[in-house]
């Protein structure tokens, strides 16, 4: 587990969680202390998203347990799951920013919804957020006015609105330019240190997230195969790990999904058909 002085905002332990009895993810442990950021890796399907699911209390395991702050969210209520959810912030793949609304509205929005702030005091906030993400000035443009990069920091800032103690990052790098793939890593590293946060990155862009997180876990086959820190990771002799550190096209991965014997297909005449037919 990580190696930090500072108690775990998020506990997972002994975690298995499927869909009827198709397993997505098989005896998950995982510690993610304040004030870190860390990173959860793998393929495509293995689990990553549902994880954050999970954490948010949208689904509940099938076995173990899922603490935020020490309190176990399967046993939570409702209500007690929303005071929860109102101390997480959470930035969806490409943004999901609402199309009809200003970059200041997207921002104002959660604090609109679970505060009864006045609103000379949610436009300072808002200012104050956009600011942090470097795009005070495009406060008044629409989503459909902003390029990939942009749309990525305006849903920082909104992530960011309620200052919350935990932030998940579902796939921040996807689709971006390396000047804006370079100042989103930047971003999530600056305001976890300076706001005093906690993230959670789930990314496949190995270098960039290398670069900002104090800590990884890897996930394969719904199961966690690796973690450490991204030196370790880096270093690992496992031959998954090393494949997927170093984007390999086949190791324990293959290339090729199972198959008969190349000659049966090519060679035997199909069921059903008259050779040279």
């Amino acid at each position: 587990m990580p190696a930090s002085s500072a108690p775990a905002i998020v506990q997972i332990d002994a975690l298995d969680f499927g869909y009827g009895e198709r397993l997505i993810l098989r005896t998950i442990d995982m510690t993610i202390p304040r004030g870190s950021v860390v990173a959860v890796m793998g393929a495509s399907g293995g689990g990553k998203t549902t994880l954050l699911r999970l954490i948010g209390g949208q689904v509940k395991p099938q076995r173990g347990t899922v603490r935020f702050d020490g309190q176990d969210l399967a046993g939570a209520s409702q209500q007690q799951i929303f005071a929860m959810r109102r101390r997480m912030g959470m930035l969806f793949q490409f943004g999901a920013l609402f199309t009809d609304m200003t970059v200041f509205e997207n921002v104002a929005f959660p604090l609109r919804e679970h505060t009864d702030l006045p609103d000379a005091m949610i436009r300072d906030l808002v200012l104050m957020k956009l600011n942090a993400v470097g795009l005070r000035g495009a406060r008044d443009l629409y989503p459909a006015e902003l390029s990939g990069g942009m749309s990525r920091r305006v849903a920082m800032a909104r992530a960011i609105a309620l200052d919350p103690a935990l932030v998940m990052y579902d796939e921040p790098f996807a689709g971006l330019d390396p000047i804006s793939l370079g100042i989103s890593a930047r971003l999530i590293r600056s305001l976890n240190d300076a706001l005093g946060l906690t993230s959670i990155v789930v990314s496949h862009d190995v270098e960039i997230t290398f670069d900002i997180a104090d800590y990884v876990y890897i996930l394969g086959n719904g199961q966690l195969i690796a973690h450490g820190t991204p030196q370790q990771m880096r270093d690992s002799a496992d031959p998954l790990v090393h494949q997927f550190v170093r984007g390999e096209p086949d190791g324990p991965v293959h290339f090729h999904y199972p198959a008969a014997a190349i000659d049966r297909d090519f060679l035997t005449p199909a069921a059903g058909r008259k050779e040279g037919a």
